[in-house]
């Protein structure tokens, strides 16, 4: 996110695709981001061809990496059962 991501983007990550609150960039990285994570064989020349409109290669690359390594990150961390549903933390002294 250029800007870093602020609370109120966060909020709002729902409706990223129709939401002007982000940038276009914004939304085809998230959109690659999504697509990584839930249906990446639908990841074809036409969706790289959007990409490259607003990333060069070595950014699509590095985008993909950083997905990749965030989507395999959480998915041990469920097999490994190291998922907290809620952090609870103790009341100050």
């Amino acid at each position: 996110m250029e800007n870093g991501l602020t609370e109120e983007k966060i909020d709002r990550l729902a409706d990223y695709a129709h939401d002007p609150l982000f940038s276009e960039r914004e939304r085809l990285a998230l959109e690659y981001a999504e697509k990584m994570a839930l249906d990446h064989v639908s990841l074809g020349d036409d969706f790289f061809r959007r990409l490259r409109t607003e990333f060069d290669d070595p950014e699509i690359v590095e985008l993909g990496m950083a997905i990749g390594q965030y989507i395999g990150f959480g998915r041990l961390l469920h097999v490994l059962d190291a998922v907290q549903p809620v952090c609870q933390l103790e009341a100050s002294a």
